[in-house]
């Protein structure tokens, strides 16, 4: 009896905590922590503020991450096993275990990682975690655009190499400077003034290979880029509101099946109020 009472205590306890952890106000309060904590461990880089009030903003920090802890806490009793099924309450784990890793020994260059906690907004946010959710949907496709472009990269590089090695070492004397200077003209970074133009001096037709590399590497695969992100945004999008008409379907039978299940009993209760009716009157 005492063990029963015990498990039915433990169930009240996680049930309150659910509806705590899971209560929008507490949200709230964890997205505008790690708003502070972000102002905090900006502040933290600051000389002039930390020699002003040093000890209130690691006093603050740690408060705060005592918080965190707790909600970690509270996730983990309350989920169990499901906790770790969820990789958002992993990501959160790993960031606030981060911080607690001990500011000495070998470990403590890991302490910079604090910052990732200002990482806990992708999960807290849902608009946030829909964009993330988009962009990892996103990774097969931007896989095989990224295959085409290293193709297309080192293609490119052997015969710049192969060009221009002799007369401009510095930037195509071999594979390697060669993938990096396309990769600078890729980006639009001085291309013209400082690579194309100089190499058209000595090379006047330069034009012809560079041109046609800028408008393959730059737009068509940048357009490429953002037309797989854009899909897998509206599939993540389409494939959300399909689960959360599935939900609303769910719970639309089950209340079928209870108000069913309620008007049958209130059916038995009226069948036998009127036999109990004819009985007493026929007697």
């Amino acid at each position: 009896m005492g063990k029963g009472n015990l498990q039915q205590a433990q169930g009240n306890a996680a049930d309150g905590l659910a509806r705590l952890i899971g209560h929008p106000n507490f949200q709230r309060g964890i997205i505008a922590l790690i708003l502070i904590n972000a102002a905090l461990l900006g502040l933290e880089t600051w000389p002039a503020a930390m020699e002003a009030a040093g000890g209130w903003i690691r006093g603050l920090d740690r408060a705060i991450l005592v918080v965190f802890v707790f909600e970690i806490a509270a996730r983990l009793w309350v989920h169990r096993l499901a906790f770790w099924r969820d990789p958002w309450s992993v990501f959160d784990f790993l960031v606030v275990g981060i911080a607690l890793i001990p500011a000495t020994g070998p470990l403590a260059v890991l302490r910079a990682l604090r910052v990732l906690r200002v990482l806990r907004l992708l999960s807290s946010v849902p608009s946030m975690r829909r964009v993330v959710g988009a962009l990892l949907a996103a990774v097969p496709g931007l896989g095989s655009i990224v295959l085409v472009l290293l193709i297309f990269f080192y293609v490119f590089a052997v015969i710049a190499t192969n060009l221009f090695a002799a007369d401009y070492p510095e930037w195509f004397g071999s594979i390697g400077k060669s993938l990096y200077t396309l990769f600078q003209i890729m980006t639009l970074e001085s291309w013209s003034m400082g690579i194309v133009r100089p190499v058209m001096e000595s090379h006047p037709w330069a034009w012809a290979f560079f041109i046609p590399f800028i408008l393959v590497a730059t737009f068509t695969m940048l357009n490429l880029f953002i037309a797989i992100i854009v899909d897998a945004t509206q599939r993540y999008a389409h494939a959300e509101h399909e689960q959360i008409e599935e939900r609303v379907v769910t719970v639309g039978v089950e209340l079928e099946r209870h108000l069913h299940a309620d008007l049958q009993a209130l059916r038995e209760d009226i069948a036998s109020l009127r036999a109990e009716l004819k009985r007493r009157t026929d007697g």
